[in-house]
């Protein structure tokens, strides 16, 4: 990438924006930092920074506009730029731009975390200087320029990183499943689903792409592909790709079918866990890592952060952290995990998406229900509506403290404490990992 004497504008000061602001100093560009908050402490050296306001002065001189997740491509200052045919790129799409080394890409509603995180360690097995990034710890773009050659890197990816791609081309990606979600921001499902679309739309007949053959709106995104396609599957045993056979994870290719580990064996526990290690063990595959070096990670992988993670177990009663649990069909995966004689602790920013799968499901296996938030009239109100009894519903405003002590003051064995929001959590807290870390402070601490 040629950047060597050009004015370059990024829009946006979190962390995928400051890294590229960085790394394009770094490649000799002249770079302005814009960011609509005004309070933020954001000092780069060699790099004008400019808070407050996006006026079109912003776009004086520029030769290239890289966008961070957070900001819509419709704000008015990159309409303006688009129609003075300024090129506008995503910090993902910069990423690639800089990679020397082949991309996986996973997107989806839910469970990128878990499957990136997992593949990142299937891919080490085989590539030492694999790294992971993007939607998740590092930014990609940085990612990217660290790795370099002789690595992989595998990159969780999100709705918002998407909008602003147009030659993004990842060598495998993967799409694990399509639930309401982001709406608000997208506008409507059928956008939201053509954002996950685009990962693989510069895809070639070199490349690969992964679908969740369980799920109806992916599994016929294979009418859309002009690469390899491979499903997954949980239900059904598949000619070729990655599935369950005589409870065992496999992977059938040509003909061939490689045994990787029973479900019982699998260290993360969950049908949509059983679902994320079959997807990233196929694209790990695909990348050349040996069957029995996935089979061992598959063993040892415990999962990740916030995500039906154990807190602790305080008189017979154990606590677990399911923050990363931000929409509907993340809480019903959390839910579907435990057998019943659930304390649900839900509620937040509300997405305002549908609840009445979400509050089936709280019928059959929710013992109370404690709500915390912006979305705890709601979902009261809607729980009520689905006949859910109203002395097993509890308010705790915006305190966690007061939602923790409310569990703990109710809940007796054999029944688990669940945080699994169905929500986001900006009404009470910057990110899913700060509520899920004050959850376990306080979970601790009693």
């Amino acid at each position: 990438m040629d950047l060597a004497n050009k004015k370059v504008l990024v829009i946006g000061a979190a962390r995928s924006g400051v890294a590229a602001a960085k790394i394009a100093k770094n490649f000799g560009a002249s770079v302005i930092l814009s960011d609509a908050k005004e309070n933020l402490d954001v000092k780069i050296s060699g790099v004008e920074i400019r808070l407050g306001k996006q006026t079109e002065e912003l776009l004086s001189g520029v030769d290239l506009i890289i966008v961070s997740p957070a900001v819509p491509i419709k704000i008015p200052v990159l309409r303006a730029a688009a129609e003075k045919n300024i090129p506008i790129i995503s910090e993902v799409e910069f990423a690639y731009d800089l990679a020397k080394s082949p991309i996986c890409a996973v997107t989806g509603t839910n469970g990128k975390t878990t499957t990136v995180t997992l593949l990142g360690l299937l891919l080490k097995e085989k590539f030492p200087k694999a790294q992971v990034g993007g939607n998740i710890g590092f930014p990609l773009s940085e990612v990217a320029f660290e790795v370099g050659a002789g690595g992989y890197l595998a990159a969780e990816i999100s709705s918002y990183q998407m909008e602003a791609t147009k030659n993004f081309k990842p060598h495998i990606s993967a799409i694990l499943n399509v639930t309401p979600d982001h709406l608000k921001r997208h506008g409507s499902m059928e956008v939201y689903q053509a954002m996950k679309e685009k990962i693989f739309a510069q895809q070639n007949a070199d490349d690969f792409l992964i679908l969740n053959y369980d799920d109806e709106l992916t599994r016929e995104m294979i009418n859309r592909a002009a690469c390899k396609v491979l499903y997954f599957s949980r239900k059904v045993a598949l000619d070729e790709g990655a599935f369950i056979k005589n409870n065992s994870l496999v992977i059938k290719c040509n003909g061939e079918i490689f045994n990787l580990c029973t479900i019982d064996e699998l260290g993360i526990k969950g049908g949509h866990n059983v679902e994320n290690a079959l997807a990233a063990s196929l694209m790990a595959f695909i990348a050349g890592v040996e069957t029995d070096k996935i089979s061992r990670v598959l063993k040892s992988f415990q999962g990740v952060e916030h995500r039906i993670e154990f807190v602790r177990e305080l008189d017979g009663v154990k606590y677990y952290n399911d923050s990363k649990a931000t929409n509907t069909d993340s809480a019903i995966k959390a839910l579907e995990t435990f057998a019943g004689h659930i304390v649900l602790i839900a509620g937040g920013d509300d997405k305002g998406t549908d609840l009445s799968d979400f509050l089936k499901l709280v019928n059959e296996r929710v013992d109370y229900l404690i709500l915390v938030g912006d979305a705890a009239a709601r979902f009261k109100a809607c729980a009520l509506d689905k006949n859910f009894p109203a002395d097993k519903i509890l308010e705790a405003g915006y305190s966690m403290e007061k939602a923790v002590e409310l569990a703990r003051k109710i809940s007796r064995t054999p029944q688990v404490v669940l945080l699994s929001p169905a929500c986001a959590s900006f009404d009470m807290y910057s990110d899913f990992e700060e509520r899920g870390r004050d959850f376990k402070r306080i979970v601790k601490g009693l």
